[in-house]
């Protein structure tokens, strides 16, 4: 009877879990609460500036990544995918180029490898990664309507994957 109690208590805590309460996708690490985002600087692809603040209103995926880093190249189809699922008045992916080599180099790369839906973002001075604290690239950090960070994962992930998507659904849905 103990056994049935607990199993019929579990089920029902599970059912009754609001979707905020979703664990997020493994290696992905939240904050206890949302904390400020330092001011970034960078351009678009026609040299247009840009800050974070020009996204304010939307939940941001800011991925901070290069050409040259064989694990952000591997990733940069999946955010172009959840960008071509997601992205809208609500949520975007901005993806931020940390090359060097100027926009022409980024260009090539996503013609090469077929990018279609994310913009053109580039940082060639490389101080939004210092600024950010990147350790390494890829850096992607889950910004929310107000410009602060929810969390941020290091090293490569699959952003269109099932998990992620429904644990950004479901933040979107609750925020």
């Amino acid at each position: 009877m103990k056994m049935l109690a607990l199993a019929l208590f579990g089920a029902l805590l599970a059912v009754t879990q609001p979707a905020s309460a979703v664990e997020p996708p493994q290696n992905f690490v939240v904050h206890e609460a949302p904390v400020p985002v330092p001011e970034i600087r960078f351009e678009d692809a026609d040299g247009r500036p840009k800050t974070l603040a020009d996204f304010r209103g939307k939940v941001v995926l800011l991925n901070i990544w290069a050409t040259w880093c064989a694990p952000c190249r591997k990733e940069m189809p999946t955010l172009d995918r959840l960008q071509a699922k997601l992205g809208g008045p609500d949520f975007a992916v901005v993806a931020l180029s940390m090359d060097r080599g100027g926009p022409d180099k980024v260009k090539n790369f996503f013609t090469e490898i077929g990018i279609e839906h994310l913009a053109l973002n580039i940082d060639t001075s490389g101080k939004a990664m210092f600024t950010l604290g990147a350790l390494g690239l890829p850096l992607t950090l889950l910004i929310d309507r107000k410009g602060k960070e929810i969390g941020r994962l290091i090293g490569p992930a699959e952003w269109d994957s099932p998990e992620m998507v429904a644990y950004i659904r479901r933040y979107l849905a609750a925020n």
